[in-house]
């Protein structure tokens, strides 16, 4: 039985755990490992039997987990799939990022996603990500990483030399974004491959004769944490979409089902998804055509199956209540959010919305409806491109938060769990 408390507190240690997609995969791995999943690997013959559980990961940073039937045949019983994204906008290191002016050691930074750049300023930054390393021995090999304390920070410039600021501000990500990470002195030189090659060494890997390369990201080192009164609201980095990521594995060891139940988390969601481990690549579908490779056989799963993507919503902001159509302003904590767009930017349709309303109903959890504005762009998810991909019908829901997009963002604690609790019961579900 899921406890709203010790839910969130295993939601706030998995989100300060998971800096990077590669992280949030580590950790989940960790989680279905000791739950007595078993790990294949893409390039190894296979061998699934009835009622086995599985994963793959592919890149490190995105992964799939399933459950196989028990007393049914996968044909008949279909997939109960739920999917998110891995990734957060955030500042990526450039490929060669050392400059130095003013004395002060930067790293030049690429902005990924949307991100809202104005929050970056004047905060306490690490770095984390994957590094690879031609061994001793001659071998190349990655290792994780994460500095873990504050090392970086982009300072505002102050408003005696800008006093337009708090007016008319806005950012040019290649001029004023390089965070800073040292003073250097003299003719001191620091150069990342160098400070990689001692943090390696601090976690005990001691074969690197030189780092090759690296996918780095900073981010901001301050913990999630209950925010209000009542602790009605908790904030951290990286909720969009990482809390989907936490809630769908909950829900999948909750379950406890015989029927098929996969959950899917792909990266680079926040860049398009048009990757070798994206929505819009071939992951999942080669996932499921090895599991039937006849496609007679897998066109009829498909057609017993449905996807429930999992992608956070836009909560209604008490200081911006024009943004919303007047009818359509999910609130924070009064539950879930269907997401429905008329051109095809979210996958809601009246039969899969009234199946999973009929589903929350039966937990005794309430949702929402979002449709954005008329005379405003609509974002997406890797819900359409999940059923344009492989032709399963699909839904769109997620959790109301705002600040979507920042460093930090906001969302109500009594959301997750009770989302949990419906994809808990959606993955027991024996006809979709």
């Amino acid at each position: 039985m899921m406890q709203k408390d010790p839910f969130n507190q295993q939601l706030f240690e998995f989100l300060a755990d998971a800096p990077t997609p590669f992280h949030a995969v580590y950790e989940m791995r960790g989680w279905l490992q000791q739950a007595g999943y078993i790990e294949l690997e893409e390039q190894n013959a296979w061998s699934v039997h009835p009622g086995g559980r599985y994963f793959i990961v592919r890149n490190e940073s995105s992964i799939i987990a399933w459950n196989m039937p028990a007393n049914s045949d996968l044909i008949d019983s279909g997939m109960r799939m739920v999917g998110a994204h891995t990734d957060s906008p955030c500042l990526k290191v450039k490929p060669n990022p050392e400059t130095v002016r003013q004395g002060c050691l930067r790293l030049g930074v690429e902005v990924y996603g949307g991100a809202l750049l104005n929050p970056w300023f004047d905060r306490d930054l690490s770095l984390a990500g994957r590094v690879s390393y031609v061994g001793t021995e001659g071998n190349v090999k990655s290792e994780l990483v994460d500095f873990s304390r504050p090392i970086a920070i982009i300072p505002s410039l102050a408003i005696h030399l800008d006093r337009e600021a708090n007016k008319d501000r806005t950012v040019n990500p290649q001029n004023d974004l390089p965070p800073i990470l040292a003073q250097l002195h003299g003719d001191g030189k620091a150069e990342l491959r160098q400070l990689l090659k001692k943090e390696l060494a601090a976690i005990d890997i001691d074969d690197v004769d030189e780092v090759l390369d690296y996918e780095l990201f900073f981010y901001d080192v301050q913990k999630p944490s209950y925010i209000g009164l009542d602790n009605e609201f908790f904030a951290s980095a990286r909720l969009d979409n990482l809390l989907s990521c936490f809630i769908g594995l909950q829900a999948l060891l909750d379950s406890d089902t015989d029927q098929g139940a996969l959950l899917v988390c792909n990266d680079h969601e926040e860049v398009g998804s048009m990757s070798a481990a994206g929505a819009q690549g071939p992951m999942l579908k080669q996932l499921l055509e090895r599991l039937l490779p006849d496609s007679e056989s897998r066109n009829r799963m498909i057609a017993n199956s449905m996807m429930v993507s999992v992608d956070n919503a836009h909560a209604v902001h008490p200081n911006f209540t024009d943004k919303h159509d007047g009818n359509h302003g999910p609130r924070m904590n009064s539950g879930a959010v269907i997401k429905i767009n008329a051109n095809q930017r979210y996958a809601s349709n009246s039969e899969t919305s009234a199946l999973f309303r009929h589903i929350a109903q039966q937990e005794g959890v309430t949702l929402q409806s979002f449709v954005v504005r008329s005379d405003m762009a609509c974002g997406s998810t890797i819900g359409p491109i999940t059923a344009a991909e492989i032709g399963v019908k699909t839904i769109d829901i997620g959790v109301p938060q705002l600040a979507m997009h920042s460093i930090r963002e906001l969302a109500g604690s009594d959301d997750p769990v009770n989302l949990a609790k419906v994809l808990s019961r959606f993955y027991q579900q024996a006809s979709v």
